[in-house]
């Protein structure tokens, strides 16, 4: 059986992740922007979370630090032992394809962050992760994922970029569109061999027909950008603005 593209690629990437992404910063998309916002659709702080496609666990904390309890999940062994290290013993960690979601119980919020649904590249690929995601759902509880926008794949998927942390250096070097909908770049560097990664752009209207195939009700889809060091939600979204679209939903 062939390999998964994006396990390949994030068994690979997981030991320089963290330094690659440096200058995300989770306490500002997820503490002070989307946890905000997901209050106002009746979620309360300090319940049952289940981070799927945890990665590093980089929104942990964050969750940690506004008494959530977390499960997290990720394709990657990898990348779960450098969540193991951030979350520590106060974070269930398992590895898990969100195609193929157990059920690990009943939460408040159930989240998938920072573009994991983009790596699903199969035509039902979306509506088998959103399936897994709905089952873990508590009564009442909320879903929250983003997608990369067109503006993303344009920019970032075709473009060359540098990164520099701490004494090493990384190049992204965006291949652009490689087949229908499936954009393609790689990672290189003086502690990296090549790593191709691939996502499949996803517009918002392909997203909000499978939540409702699954019976996710939609409740807001936002754009995100960020303007002088903050984070933006606006709605609607503008794909040509945006550099993500946020998704909030309920069973």
């Amino acid at each position: 059986m062939e390999a998964d593209p994006a396990l390949t690629a994030y068994e690979a990437f997981a030991a320089v992740y963290n330094e690659f992404n440096h200058a995300n910063d989770y306490e500002m998309w997820l503490g002070e922007t989307l946890l905000p916002e997901l209050r106002k659709h009746g979620l309360r702080e300090g319940g049952k979370a289940l981070d799927v496609g945890c990665g590093t666990g980089r929104a942990f904390q964050p969750l940690l630090r506004r008494g959530w309890r977390i499960q997290g999940s990720d394709l990657s062994p990898a990348m779960l032992e450098r969540a193991a290290e951030e979350g520590g013993a106060e974070v269930s960690l398992q590895a898990a394809d969100m195609r193929d979601l157990p059920r690990f119980g009943e939460f408040d919020l159930v989240l998938s962050l920072n573009d994991s649904v983009n790596y699903l590249l199969g035509e039902d690929d979306l509506v088998r992760a959103l399936e897994g995601m709905k089952a873990n759902l508590a009564e009442h509880g909320l879903l929250i994922f983003d997608v990369n926008s067109h503006l993303t794949y344009a920019n970032q998927y075709a473009e060359r970029h540098e990164v520099e942390h701490q004494g090493s250096s990384w190049v992204w070097d965006g291949r652009g569109e490689v087949a229908p909908s499936i954009f393609e770049a790689k990672i290189s560097g003086d502690r990296l061999e090549p790593i191709q990664h691939l996502e499949r752009f996803r517009p918002e209207g392909e997203v909000l027909e499978a939540m409702q195939t699954v019976g996710i009700r939609p409740l807001a889809s936002l754009g995100m950008s960020e303007e002088e060091g903050k984070v933006l939600l606006s709605e609607p979204p503008d794909e040509g603005r945006d550099y993500k679209v946020v998704f909030i939903g309920t069973a």
